[in-house]
């Protein structure tokens, strides 16, 4: 009789034997490379964030150098730069990173926590809430300046409760609450038309700019109260961010983890909600900041256990005060942040469609 051939020994590590490699992503430097990486993307983009904050400050009408605007910035007098430096571009810089900051780290939040690349707080209907208070007071009201952005906050925050309450809990809930939200996005469309139908034509410009995301209106009084809910809400968020990641990784594995999952998804919900309705409040609903700054960042990091809270947040400042620096001079009229990134946003949301539905991926 002929020998049988032996089965194959398994790939099981022997004393004397080297063992197979695990995959390169999961070796120590492969999370080395992965860390330098990180920080490499968050450095860049702090960088870019930096170097467009000051090419808003310097350009307008009127070039002002470097040593003007520091001069500026201390409180020293300085002709024509004193007010078109410091009551015109200053706030609207400091403003367009503010709500960028907030944007990014909102929209990055509502991805993860949801597990759906196409999630945003603007889809959840946050931002159409705040956007008809908005334009219910100035049309119907006559208001302007605080007044109306703390309206829409109030309105984008009750909306917000709304939603969640009605989502329910349970498995289903992101997808729910993302259906949900359109329902009252497209209710929340039809008011805004109606009241632009009904009110007078003198008013209704004021309206349409709000609508379109505008910093033309920035002033000192908005900075503050978005500078503290930055500080306060993000830094929240970050501090939640390992517990973030863990849910990305599906309900039953971060309970395993240790994460009480219906208390930090209702903490995180509250927070990304807070946040993004500040934002709308100072600067109306920029569009598709929020949805643009988590994705673009990911592809930039690559593989990582991070929650990328931070390097978001500053891709999405980065789109904003880039978005504005175009506005004002890429075009033959000024044009609205809102409007520029909505030129940008469109096609790379259907790219994105298209390439979710080649993957075979659900969006």
């Amino acid at each position: 009789m002929s020998a049988r051939a032996a089965p194959p020994i398994p790939n099981v590590p022997t004393p004397g034997r080297a063992s197979s490699a695990p995959a390169p992503g999961f070796t120590e430097p492969g999370r080395r490379r992965r860390h330098r990486r990180h920080l490499a993307v968050t450095l860049g983009l702090a960088l870019l964030v930096l170097a467009l904050w000051w090419a808003l400050v310097l350009t307008g009408s009127t070039w002002y150098s470097p040593a003007e605007v520091l001069a500026v910035i201390a409180g020293r007098e300085v002709p024509g730069a004193s007010f078109a430096v410091g009551q015109l571009r200053l706030p609207r810089a400091l403003l367009g990173l503010l709500a960028g900051l907030a944007f990014g780290m909102a929209g990055r939040t509502s991805q993860t926590m949801l597990r759906n690349q196409l999630a945003s707080p603007d889809i959840i209907g946050i931002t159409s809430g705040a956007s008809t208070a908005a334009v219910f007071a100035i049309l119907v009201l006559g208001w302007s300046g605080l007044r109306v952005n703390l309206l829409a906050l109030g309105c984008g925050l009750g909306t917000a409760l709304v939603i969640y309450l009605l989502s329910g809990t349970g498995r289903t809930q992101g997808g729910r609450l993302i259906l949900i939200g359109i329902g009252i996005s497209a209710m929340f469309s039809s008011v805004i038309s109606y009241l632009q139908l009904k009110a007078s034509i003198y008013t209704v410009a004021d309206a349409m700019r709000w609508l379109s995301g505008s910093l033309a209106d920035a002033s000192w009084g908005q900075v503050p109260l978005l500078g503290v809910a930055v500080a306060v809400l993000g830094g929240a968020l970050l501090a939640l961010g390992g517990d973030l990641s863990a849910l990305s990784l599906g309900e039953e594995t971060a309970t395993g983890l240790g994460v009480a999952v219906d208390r930090t998804r209702l903490l995180l919900l509250l927070l990304m909600v807070a946040l993004a309705a500040f934002a709308t409040a100072a600067t109306g609903p920029i569009a598709f900041v929020a949805f643009l700054a988590g994705p673009i960042t990911a592809r930039l990091v690559g593989r990582t256990d991070r929650s990328l809270l931070a390097p978001s947040a500053l891709m999405g400042a980065a789109i904003v005060l880039g978005a504005d620096l175009a506005g004002q001079h890429l075009f033959p009229t000024a044009l609205p942040v809102g409007v520029v990134t909505g030129i940008v946003g469109a096609p790379y949301l259907l790219l994105q469609l298209i390439r979710l539905n080649r993957e075979g991926a659900s969006a």
